[in-house]
């Protein structure tokens, strides 16, 4: 069991992590944070609209299943959305430099994160 500091700190031992936090999908506001490299205040806001609108469409589509993982891939960087499954309404958010991270081990770092993280 870990505390949001101690969770957003084990997202930064990822290979290229450049920033991560831990976002609430209605307000879009940011309970806990790390690191550098972009705005998060701007990013948490703008992917809270990506996670909601992925929701409307499986909702919209008939489809009764969750979100793993949202993975946006940038030319520099990979974004990862995780929805948390034991606290509905949060998603944490990591930041990847692409040339120095390793994806699959990385979305098992935020896998293991979401399931150790108690709020």
């Amino acid at each position: 069991m870990a505390t949001i500091k101690q969770s957003m700190d084990d997202l930064m031992t990822s290979d290229g992590a450049m920033c991560a936090a831990l976002v609430d999908s209605e307000s879009g506001m940011i309970l806990g944070q790390i690191g550098s490299g972009l705005d998060l205040e701007v990013a948490a806001a703008g992917n809270t609209e990506v996670v909601r609108a992925k929701l409307k469409t499986m909702r919209s589509l008939g489809i009764n299943d969750a979100i793993e993982d949202i993975l946006i891939t940038l030319g520099k960087q990979y974004h990862i959305l995780r929805p948390m499954v034991k606290q509905e309404g949060l998603f944490l958010y990591v930041v990847l430099d692409k040339a120095k991270s390793n994806l699959a081990l990385a979305r098992r770092k935020v896998l293991s994160v979401e399931q150790d993280l108690v709020i």
